[in-house]
């Protein structure tokens, strides 16, 4: 089976390994002649990211780029973003990363043109309307990371820095025009980024999967993206260089973050407030969160993931699931609770009240609660 593929959902994907080479190509599809890159600050110097900005000024597209990008990225890196693009007269973005690149280089798409303050476009009720949807740059990203799937995702998360809260900033133009996925530029992730990164796709899978709302296409879905996470991912920890790996983990981040239209939950909403205040990587700490979530929604979700564990083919259903989680996690070197990222004495109740505000918790199974939230939170620490 050849891994190598376009595709028209959510987006134009161009698949494959090599597949950067089209670079110039994808932003004349999007109508781009002068693209500001938008990474971050570890992938500036990298040498796919110089390969990148030397195929676009071959192509006579300059060889722009602006990287002053944080690991959750916050108002005063788009600021920034917005004043590069501006400065330099861009007409469009190539967001180029892993969560962090793709999500500031969306923004930074939709925030050059907009008048309003960047909160007013926060993704509550119908905001989005809000915005100049004729002012929003066009977009070709290139994720570098299997996780997020940010490249197909009509949001950004955005940390406020005055207030440490993550924000979800939400506009159905925020979906890349042209996406390229190419598994080579993977290659070079360390594993424990690795890790964090396809435990991110997995848990976008796994809350999706066990969100009650009703999205049949996301369901299957989420289905099949933990097939890939299950099968590839202890395989490309284990050898980055698993180019065959890597490209089914590729496709299991876009499958993921396609899939959370139908819902995050727990997972997501304890990990969007911990990482803004104490800055741990997200995908990790959603792994950490995982296991403790699991059981907190059994109630609701035992039935569901048994039919999961079905077509895993994992044992002893829901319970069988969750060892699978365990061990997935052990083998992949992910900390048992927040101390073991570093997280010591965490605030609690600025936790817990992050946590009952964040969008995440509309797709939770299980109602959270001030009181049933802590004693989930208090597992975890």
């Amino acid at each position: 089976m050849s891994l190598t593929a376009n595709w028209s959902y959510p987006t134009a994907i161009r698949f494959g390994a090599g597949r950067i080479s089209e670079i110039a190509d994808a932003c004349a599809t999007a109508g781009i002649k002068n693209p500001l890159l938008i990474t971050d600050r570890g992938l500036a110097q990298m040498e796919i990211t110089t390969r990148t900005l030397d195929l676009l000024e071959e192509a006579g597209l300059g060889r722009a780029m602006f990287s002053d990008v944080d690991p959750n990225p916050n108002e005063k890196n788009a600021e920034a973003g917005v004043k590069a693009f501006k400065d330099g007269g861009h007409d469009g973005v190539v967001a180029f990363g892993g969560g962090s690149g793709l999500d500031l280089g969306k923004l930074v798409a939709f925030w050059a043109g907009q008048t309003r303050p960047l909160w007013d476009f926060e993704d509550v009720g119908d905001w989005w309307t809000r915005a100049d949807a004729d002012a929003i740059a066009p977009i070709v990203a290139v994720p570098t990371t299997a996780g997020t799937g940010s490249e197909v995702g009509r949001a950004s998360v955005i940390t406020n820095s005055d207030t440490e809260e993550k924000k979800i900033i939400f506009h159905p133009k925020f979906l890349p025009s042209v996406v390229i996925c190419d598994p080579e530029l993977t290659v070079g992730m360390p594993p424990v980024i690795t890790a964090g990164t396809g435990l991110d796709a997995f848990a976008h899978c796994v809350e999706a999967f066990s969100s009650p709302h009703y999205h049949p296409m996301s369901q299957g879905m989420a289905l099949e993206g933990m097939r890939l996470v299950k099968d590839y991912l202890p395989r490309a920890y284990a050898d980055g260089t698993d180019l065959e790996a890597r490209a089914h983990m590729m496709s299991a981040a876009a499958m993921g973050a396609t899939a959370f239209q139908k819902g995050l939950g727990a997972i997501h909403a304890l990990s969007h407030p911990i990482g803004a205040m104490y800055h741990t990587h997200h995908g990790t700490t959603n792994a950490v969160c995982m296991p403790a979530v699991l059981q907190f929604n059994k109630p609701k979700i035992r039935s569901r993931l048994a039919r999961a564990a079905n077509y895993l083919s994992i044992q002893r259903g829901f319970d069988g699931f969750c060892a699978f989680v365990d061990d997935l996690n052990a083998e992949l070197g992910i900390p048992r609770n927040l101390r073991g990222l570093g997280v010591e004495n965490p605030d609690l109740d600025r936790i817990v009240k992050g946590a009952l505000s964040d969008p995440s918790t509309g797709g939770n199974p299980v109602e959270m609660t001030e009181k049933n939230t802590r004693v989930l939170l208090e597992q975890i620490v």
